[in-house]
C-alpha cells in the first residue's frame, strides 16, 4: 500500500454481557481481530476482558481468520470484551466490470465434472457455491436475479446488477429481524440489516452457480462529499464476495450499493455470518442476560 492512498481508523468494539445469576463457567470463541491482508494491516491490536479468563489461546480458524479462544471459570456476574485496533486501508484494486468473463464462463469454471483439474484458488472456492446455516439456494432465489444475469453478461456486471436491485427493493430496518432470522423470511417482509442483505446476496449467487461468501467487518461513518451518510456503520458491518477467476474475490455490499474500498475495515469471512460470529460461546448459570454492543470507528489520519 502507498503512504498516499492509505487511510487509518481507530476501532473500538465493546461487548458486555449482565447475568441475573452468577455465571460460574464460561467458554468463548471471538472473531475481533482484523486480518492482516494485502489492502489492511493492523498497527496495533488488543483484546481486553474482565474478568481476567483462566485460559486464553490465539490461533486460526479454517478460513485463516484470528481466533482468540478463551475460557472463565471464576464466578461472575458481568462480562466485558473490548477489542480495540488500530487499522490502515487501502484501496482494493478492481477490474473494469465489463471486462471481467461472462457470468455463464465463470459458472462453468467451477462446475464439477469427469476430469476437472482446477486451480487451487478455483478449488478453494467452489467450498463457497453450496448451502450453508444461513444461505440457501433455491429456485426462487435464481428466479429473482434472472434479470440481471443476462445471457453473456459479464459476471461483475451482472452482480452489481442484483446489488443494486436487492438495494433498491429492500429496506434497512434495524426491528425487522433477528441474527436466527432465515433468508427467505427476509426475502418475504423485505426488510432486515446488513447481515439479512448480504446472506440474501451470497443465497442469489450460489443459486445462480456462483460462489460467494460473507464477510465480516466494520463500516467507517464517514459521509463522503455528495454521497448519503453509509448504513451499518455503529454495528458490525457486513458484506459480500464474489469469486472470479483471474481476479480473484470481489467485494460487493448490498446494503449500500457499493463496492467496498478503504471505508470497509475486514475482520475475516466465511460461509456466512455463523462462521465469523464476533462472539459466540456456552455459559453454566446465568439466569436472565441482556447484551450491550457498541462500535466506534474513527478516522486516524
Amino acid at each position: 500500500m502507498s503512504a498516499a492512498s492509505v487511510h487509518c481508523y481507530r476501532v473500538e468494539h465493546r461487548t458486555t454481557y449482565r447475568y441475573s445469576e452468577p455465571v460460574t463457567l464460561s467458554h468463548q470463541q471471538l472473531h475481533l481481530t482484523p486480518r492482516q491482508l494485502a489492502y489492511q494491516r493492523s498497527r496495533t491490536h488488543e483484546v481486553t476482558i474482565i474478568p481476567a479468563p483462566t485460559y486464553r489461546r490465539e490461533r486460526t480458524d479454517a478460513f485463516g481468520n484470528p481466533v482468540t479462544e478463551i475460557a472463565i471459570e471464576s464466578a461472575h456476574r458481568t462480562l466485558e470484551i473490548v477489542g480495540r485496533s488500530n487499522v490502515e486501508v487501502g484501496g482494493r484494486e478492481l477490474p473494469e466490470a465489463d471486462k471481467t468473463a461472462a457470468w455463464e464462463t465463470v459458472r462453468e469454471a467451477l462446475a464439477y465434472r469427469a476430469g476437472w483439474r482446477p486451480d487451487p484458488l478455483a478449488l478453494e472456492a467452489t467450498e463457497f457455491l453450496f448451502e450453508s446455516p444461513h444461505g440457501r439456494v433455491k429456485r426462487d432465489l435464481r428466479a429473482y436475479a434472472s434479470d440481471c444475469f443476462r445471457p453473456g453478461c459479464s459476471v461483475l456486471e451482472a452482480a452489481q446488477a442484483l446489488m443494486g436491485k436487492i438495494h433498491t427493493e429492500f429496506k434497512f430496518d434495524a426491528e425487522a429481524t433477528t441474527t436466527t432470522t432465515p433468508v427467505m423470511t427476509f426475502f418475504k417482509q423485505k426488510r432486515g440489516v446488513c447481515q439479512d442483505f448480504t446472506h440474501f446476496m451470497i443465497s442469489c449467487l450460489r443459486s445462480t452457480g456462483l460462489a460467494a461468501r460473507y464477510v465480516s467487518g466494520y463500516l467507517v461513518n464517514r459521509q463522503a462529499p455528495g454521497k448519503q451518510r453509509p448504513v451499518g456503520a455503529e454495528a458490525s458491518h457486513a458484506w459480500v464476495a464474489l469469486f472470479v477467476p483471474g481476479c480473484g474475490w470481489i467485494e460487493l455490499d448490498p446494503t449500500n450499493n457499493v463496492l467496498p474500498s478503504w471505508e470497509h475495515i475486514t475482520l475475516g469471512w466465511g460461509r456466512d455470518f455463523s462462521d465469523v460470529t464476533p462472539l459466540r460461546g456456552v455459559i453454566n448459570g446465568g439466569g436472565e442476560q441482556t447484551l450491550t454492543v457498541k462500535v466506534t470507528v474513527e478516522a486516524d489520519d
